[in-house]
């Protein structure tokens, strides 16, 4: 039986578009690329104009013989890769496997997994576009230049398995930036005023100190503000204007890749690797009770927010319909858009606007319900009218001062009915007019002391790089992989911070490769990349103008770097054979290994011990441990003759209702001290933290 072949990336992808097609087609998966530049070396030949040395990517031998062999019984061959430079070049190096010929309409595409969308991109096909491809290859060959040049480098002046890149070691300059501005900081005091002031109606008022009749006045010390209060003894708070103001909170446009990392990352935790494997999922298509397997999103990797009218109108359509005329937003929203955006495709939506979340939410896991929840509520809010608040700003005298409050109402929830960035309450006032008097009952004065700069998360990195042109949507998820698995920067809670590693490769880069990790560098090759894929310049040619400068780079590097010895010394002695330990870099930080290797290979974890008896064997101490994900949790140095754990972080104190140790706990919301004893329910304040419910 003749047949129609369709190739893809994945399984997954393949079992969703089989369905829509019908016994005339069969679709396989490639698994990823067929050809890539070998992995045991720099595979560019540098001497002759850059040509790449791509060859059939190992263990994928099997693979092409049935790729081969399908193709060859085929009437007709569509590669259906994804719509991007990557999914061109692997149509490209799977028509050049199969023997496609260059100029033969092959290659199909469609930005969402929906029947529809399948069967008009098999109706009309196209050649590979080389523009695009080409565009790949530039990136690829540069990176690969980078990476296999400067990377042996870093292997001989400080240790195996390092590596550099392009945009890693620009990632890894931004984070160990900020660690410098935190380190150089210098905390600034200040101090807030509040006063507490009772209309003829008995209502209380909360005002906070503002200035005087010549402005602000910042409060540097508590003798400045024992001054203003004295200032204040015994006057009356007396209104001195009642501002009412309608203010619109607008929708945020649908998600983009960046944007959509960092919702997910902020409102539920997941990493940006999380959060695209989950994306890919949801756009391959997901088995759905009495739909079979569907595409819920569209493509996941997009720095585009437009979307189509078909979608748009569908969406209002839908909003009417649920919602109401009322909730309709105007249709002439203009989104702001990054520079450095492809508008290559729409921006992520869900494929089916009626498919509510609600309706299908047993077919998906939790996770998947998560994400595209907040990825169909984002989208619908986006085709909706802003939310309208009424906000009430009052200025008051007291004395020679002035005092403000704000108060705010929602009289119009629109957006918010389906997309809300948190729980939404009013900050009502009571009804207040000029001229007004009211008793100040108290006041209540607080020393502050000014934060220093929050490191990034993934999501704030994400942003980041975004803002400055460093990468693209599908590069953000890698590159923050391998900074954590290179051991350059790692995850303290949720936030990134540089090890004494990253500190030591950011050093070397910034000294001898000072343009590889100049931000603006990083963003023009971007432009060069878009400019190649628009057909305006040879890629050829940007490769061989970049080289010109960077091999002077490296050849000084490898000259004027010293070796770099990361081992120190210890007075801890191997229980094996009585040789000192000393402390080594692993992948996964540093360890305790024997000075006498290789004819003794101990080697043992550094343990941070908390000071603290372990409370069940009385013997060992409580050290802090790592899981194999890296969370954080406390057990005792005797295990595994002592199973002591606790997930909170045991303090040198006992409960005095049990007699079991205390442990402190903090999340997001509360910061207390608590005991271990789960059957216990003895709480008590943290000082400086919040209450125990």
């Amino acid at each position: 039986m003749s047949y129609n072949l369709v190739i893809v990336e994945s399984p997954a992808k393949a079992k969703t578009i089989e369905k829509f097609l019908g016994k005339t087609f069969k679709v396989i998966a490639s698994i990823g690329h067929v050809r890539d530049l070998p992995k045991s070396k720099m595979g560019v030949d540098i001497e002759n104009n850059f040509d790449p040395n791509y060859i059939n990517i190992r263990g994928k031998g099997d693979l092409i013989k049935s790729l081969k062999s399908a193709a060859k019984k085929a009437d007709r061959v569509y590669l259906a890769t994804d719509p991007d430079r990557e999914g061109e070049a692997i149509a490209w190096h799977l028509a050049y496997i199969l023997g496609i010929p260059e100029d033969e309409p092959c290659r199909v595409t469609f930005h969402e997994i929906t029947k529809d969308a399948v069967k008009a991109a098999v109706k009309n096909p196209r050649q590979i576009d080389i523009k695009l491809v080409d565009a790949q290859q530039a990136r690829r060959v540069l990176d690969r230049l980078v990476g296999y040049s400067i990377s042996p480098i870093l292997w001989r002046k400080v240790k195996k398995g390092l590596s550099a890149g392009r945009v890693q070691s620009v990632a890894t300059k931004l984070i160990c930036d900020k660690e410098r501005e935190i380190m150089a900081f210098v905390p600034k005091e200040f101090w807030k005023l509040e006063i507490d002031a009772q209309s003829k109606a008995k209502d209380l008022v909360s005002f906070d100190f503002y200035g005087d009749k010549s402005g602000k006045i910042e409060l540097d010390n508590e003798a400045q503000i024992d001054a203003v209060i004295e200032g204040i003894s015994n006057e009356s708070c007396i209104i001195n204007e009642v501002e009412t103001k309608k203010k619109h909170r607008h929708p945020s446009p649908p998600f983009i890749t960046s944007s959509l990392q960092q919702e997910a990352s902020n409102r539920f935790g997941f990493t940006t690797k999380k959060t695209m494997m989950l994306a890919q999922q949801l756009y391959e298509g997901i088995t759905v009770k009495g739909h079979g397997a569907i595409g819920l999103i569209t493509y996941m990797r997009t720095d585009s927010v437009r979307i189509s009218d078909v979608a748009k109108t569908a969406c209002r359509e839908f909003i009417n319909e649920n919602y109401g005329e009322a909730y309709l937003g105007s249709e002439e929203k203009k989104a702001k858009v990054s520079k450095q955006a492809q508008d290559a495709h729409e921006a992520i939506r869900p494929t089916y606007v009626e498919m509510s979340p609600e309706s299908i939410e047993e077919s998906l896991t939790k996770d998947q319900y998560k994400l595209y929840d907040l990825i169909w509520s984002r989208f619908v809010a986006s085709q909706m009218a802003s939310a309208v608040f009424e906000g009430l700003s009052v200025e008051a005298g007291v004395g020679a001062y002035i005092f403000k409050t704000t108060g705010s109402k929602l009289i119009f929830e629109g957006f918010l009915k389906v997309y809300t960035f948190s729980k939404q309450s009013d900050k009502l006032l009571p009804e207040l007019a000029k001229g007004d008097v009211l008793d100040v009952k108290q006041h209540s004065k607080s020393q502050h002391f000014t934060q220093p700069p929050a490191r990034f998360t993934e999501a704030s990195l994400v942003k980041e790089m975004e803002e400055k042109g460093i990468g693209r949507p599908s590069t953000y998820a890698p590159t923050i992989t391998t900074i954590l698995s290179r051991g350059y920067v790692e995850k303290e809670k949720k936030n990134l911070k540089p090890t004494e590693l990253g500190f030591i490769i950011d050093e070397i880069m910034s000294e001898y490769f000072s343009e590889i990790v100049d931000v603006t560098f990083t963003a023009s090759m971007e432009q060069h990349f878009d400019s190649i894929e628009e057909g305006n310049e040879p890629w050829k040619q940007v490769i061989k103008s970049f080289y010109g400068d960077f091999d002077p780079l490296l050849k000084n590097a490898d000259e004027a770097i010293e070796k770099v010895d990361l081992t120190e010394e210890t007075d801890i002695e191997c229980e094996k054979c009585g040789s000192m330990m000393l402390i080594r870099h692993g992948r996964y930080g540093k360890f305790l290994a024997c000075s006498n290797y290789p004819d003794c290979n101990n080697t043992k974890p550094i343990l941070k011990s908390l000071g603290i008896k372990c409370p069940e064997c009385e013997t060992g101490e409580i050290i802090e441990r790592k899981t194999k994900k890296l969370k954080t949790f406390y057990g005792c140095s005797e295990f595994p003759n002592c199973n002591f754990v606790s997930w909170d972080q045991p303090i040198d104190k006992k409960c005095p209702k049990c007699g079991d140790i205390l442990v402190h706990k903090k999340t997001k919301k509360l910061d207390y001290i608590k005991c271990h004893n789960p059957n216990c329910d003895y709480k008590e304040e943290n000082e400086g933290g919040k209450n125990a419910e």
